[in-house]
């Protein structure tokens, strides 16, 4: 990706406060830069990338969020199809991640506990009797350093993070670097990069909470959805994978081909009367493990919105909102049950705990190699 130098960067927030409309990039976008309270004694800003599309996003540093994305629909009606807040004290009090950067490992890891290089490490449980989410501090819960800056393609901004050695219990200091960028393709592209200098552990997961047909527009069991995946890891009751990777066919799990996601949920009704059901499941993509490929696809019928989700992670998690219970978002919009869905790409829940068997990912960064995730979500409609 294209680096700019600091000075072009104030010209691109400047130009961006005096002409949000016209902007001044070759490409016709922008980038605005804009307080947005604070965290930690630090002031948070909110960041707006609008593309040549008429599509704008707006990042928050705090926890590298992204907080709205505002696509047309296929009677050119523009909606806002992320789930979120108007304010950063909302997300530091009671956001389940909504549109945040997770790490330094997302998703589960078993006990809150694993073995590497002969030690035993210990982390926080805070999902039941798991480690969810990098902790209960995670990258979701800090404020980045931030960059404007412009791509070839669109605008972007580029933020960083430096974990010190045993925060949340992890081994090694990591510096991490996150790039987002609006393209004039209607992309949001999501580029993740880590060096560490002892070996630990990384998983760090964009978790946005989509609803096609606008944020604020109730149920996302209507969605049409294919997951280019024949396979998901199988797990217990904590959703810890049990070492199975199993086939989904014959499976509420099937998405291989277009179905909506309501079609089957009702078969999946939790486990116990906390549980309210829905799919929270790792799914195991088609293809190579570094391959860069089609992950999902998922359609709303009413707007024409469609979404392409492109990984070269091994896996991908589809969440179907289940525990959202109806509190208040973004101008007092109530969030029910199955109100919006999560796509992560990643490595495989609790892969720590199972390096060098079959079939599983490595989990772990060593001192000298760089980690990297991408992610693009490809928008149009239909």
């Amino acid at each position: 990706m294209q680096r700019c130098s600091h000075a072009v960067t104030f010209v691109f927030i400047l130009c961006a406060m005096l002409s949000v409309v016209t902007g001044c990039a070759r490409s016709g976008s922008v980038v605005k830069a804009e307080p947005f309270g604070t965290a930690d004694g630090r002031p948070v800003t909110l960041y707006t990338l609008a593309n040549g599309r008429g599509s704008r996003a707006t990042i928050t540093d705090y926890g590298a969020t992204v907080t709205q994305l505002w696509l047309v629909d296929r009677d050119g009606n523009l909606a806002d199809v992320v789930l979120g807040f108007d304010t950063v004290a909302e997300y530091q009090d009671r956001s389940p991640y909504f549109g945040a950067m997770v790490g330094r490992v997302g998703n589960r890891i078993a006990k809150g506990r694993f073995t590497l290089d002969g030690k035993t490490y210990q982390l926080a449980t805070n999902n039941g009797p798991n480690h969810l989410h990098g902790g209960d501090k995670g990258f979701d819960k800090v404020v980045w350093d931030a960059e404007p800056f412009q791509a070839e393609d669109g605008p972007g901004l580029r933020l960083s993070y430096f974990s010190a050695d045993g925060e949340e219990g992890y081994p090694g200091e990591l510096r991490t670097t996150v790039e987002y960028v609006l393209s004039n393709d209607n992309e949001l592209r999501v580029v993740i990069e880590a060096t560490a200098s002892a070996p630990t552990p990384v998983n760090i997961v964009h978790h946005s909470y989509w609803n096609l047909a606008g944020h604020d527009a109730g149920s996302i069991l209507d969605h049409e959805m294919v997951l280019r995946a024949s396979h998901y890891t199988a797990t217990d009751a904590t959703l810890i994978p049990t070492g199975e990777i199993a086939s989904v066919r014959g499976t509420p799990f099937d998405f291989t081909n277009a179905k909506t996601i309501g079609r089957d949920i009702g078969q999946l009704p939790g486990n116990g009367a906390d549980d309210p059901g829905g799919f929270d499941m790792n799914y195991v993509l088609d293809g190579g493990t570094d391959e860069f490929r089609l992950a999902a696809r998922v359609v709303e019928p009413t707007t024409g919105r469609v979404m392409e989700v492109w990984s070269d992670q091994p896996g991908i998690q589809f969440y179907s909102g289940n525990f959202l219970d109806g509190a208040s978002g973004k101008g007092g919009t109530s969030y029910p049950i199955h109100s919006g869905f999560c796509l992560e790409t990643q490595v495989f829940p609790d892969a720590i705990n199972r390096q060098g068997e079959p079939g599983w990912p490595n989990a772990v960064l060593r001192p000298g190699r760089i980690y990297r995730h991408v992610m693009v979500h490809r928008f149009s409609v239909e």
